[in-house]
């Protein structure tokens, strides 16, 4: 019985052999999720604005209230030349054309053509008047803070 026994275990290393080695499927890398389109249209963030930023929610109101003085020397946004806008994309000197995209749960964001990635800003809430945008990168945000955006009058 116990050479019975051996002899089908022996019989059978071959198969388990091939199961063991025969090609897996492949797992496919993660599929970036698709940009959506933005909620908000480029043509609204074009303008001037006064800048400011904080680090805590505490001191939105008063940044708020610092952010219209620099109207005086305003951030201009333009629009691109594809349909976007030109802002600054973090430690960066030049303009860049950024997109606004739509994200899940009904966010949008700012950043370069493609998916979302950290070089990216959240509009954490824009009424047309004022702009709240947090940026991605933790160590960005670190830096920065949540940059808030007050439309100058013209």
């Amino acid at each position: 019985m116990r050479t019975f026994r051996s002899l089908v275990l022996i019989a059978a290393l071959p198969a388990i052999a091939a199961c063991a080695t025969s090609p897996q499927p492949e797992s496919q890398p993660a599929q970036p999720a698709a940009v959506l389109p933005s909620s908000i249209p480029a043509d609204q963030l074009v303008g001037n604005w006064g800048l400011g930023s904080y680090h805590q929610d505490a001191a939105r109101a008063r940044t708020e209230a610092m952010a219209r003085t620099q109207c005086r020397q305003p951030y201009r946004i333009a629009k691109g030349p594809t349909g976007g806008v030109m802002m600054h994309l973090a430690d960066a000197t030049q303009l860049s054309e950024l997109r606004l995209k739509g994200g899940p749960g009904g966010k949008n964001y700012v950043g370069p053509d493609g998916p979302i990635d950290t070089v990216d800003r959240e509009i954490v809430s824009f009424d047309g008047q004022v702009l709240i945008m947090r940026w991605l990168d933790p160590d960005v945000a670190g830096r920065y803070g949540t940059m808030i955006y007050v439309r100058c009058r013209s």
